[in-house]
């Protein structure tokens, strides 16, 4: 049996890197930079998983050498393709053993403590997965342009649309399409620059705490969005039903936001994470090695 194992949480801008011991409890914890699998062919997430376990294991005051006695766990942002996982898994490690999952896969195992279950990450973008009785089902995560229908990003690209619409008087506003307005510029000369400006999927998802403030006051045309909103989700939950899960775990900040309303809607079938994906990490790690030990 493995003396380590060591888990990665690796996004778009940084990476987070733990070391625990054979029962699971954290040793040491280091943050690295950028790790998305799709940014220069895994290059910056090469090596910052790399600095990144040399300083984990320093903290924890454990010999560098003793990685030969580590079973990783890499949870990576922009490894949704199976040829990016193999990929970057083959590189150059020093671990006893490497495996490389999309990130869904340790938010789901940490969600759920390695037990089997479903989860969506709601935030600026969406996706789901699920685990039943070894069976893996993985739904969404394709991205902005053609995917993410759950996200804030999505929403908040909705919420703009329909603030440009009303405005025009091509559809009914609303207090919130005029706070958007104004929020983006005061008028809508001011909206398109605005869109024109190099915009990322977080800047319309940066538009979710006005699009909730007005929610909660009641605003027409937040909750026409929200039902959409929702319908989207509704996807997901029949989906993993259908797939026999029995518990869907809600992750992600805007997610998190909804769940009172997903509670309302879907009874205690929904739940909020029972830890987080860098310990779904771990937890990973320590289900292969027990695996290949039965072997």
């Amino acid at each position: 049996m493995p003396k380590y194992f060591l888990g990665v949480d690796g996004g778009g801008t940084n990476c987070r890197i733990r070391l625990a011991d054979a029962n699971l409890s954290t040793l040491a914890e280091a943050r690295g930079g950028r790790s998305n699998l799709q940014l220069e062919n895994g290059d910056p997430a090469y090596v910052s998983i790399r600095e990144g376990t040399r300083q984990v294991f320093a903290m924890a005051g454990v010999d560098f050498a003793e990685t030969v006695n580590t079973h990783a766990c890499f949870g990576m942002a922009g490894a949704r393709l199976p040829s990016a996982r193999e990929a970057f898994a083959a590189r150059d490690w020093p671990f006893a053993k490497v495996t490389v999952y999309d990130d869904i896969d340790i938010a789901r195992a940490g969600a759920h403590e390695g037990e089997d279950g479903a989860v969506i990450i709601v935030g600026t973008g969406s996706a789901g997965m699920a685990l039943v009785k070894g069976k893996r089902f993985q739904v969404g995560g394709w991205g902005f342009y053609i995917g993410d229908q759950m996200s804030g990003a999505i929403l908040g690209r909705e919420l703009v649309r329909h603030a440009v619409e009303a405005t025009d008087r091509l559809v009914e506003g609303s207090p919130l399409t005029e706070a958007v307005i104004e929020k983006l510029g005061g008028s809508l000369d001011a909206v398109m620059a605005w869109s024109f400006d190099k915009r990322q999927p977080a800047d319309y998802g940066a538009l979710m705490p006005l699009f909730i403030e007005y929610f909660e006051k009641g605003d027409p045309v937040a909750a026409e969005l929200m039902e959409i909103e929702l319908g989207h989700i509704d996807r997901y939950v029949n989906y993993f039903k259908a797939r026999g899960a029995e518990k869907l775990a809600i992750v992600g900040g805007f997610g998190q936001r909804l769940l009172p309303l997903l509670s309302i809607r879907y009874g205690d079938y929904v739940c909020l994470p029972r830890a987080e994906p860098l310990h779904g990490a771990v937890i990973l790690a320590r289900q292969n090695a027990d695996a290949e030990n039965a072997i």
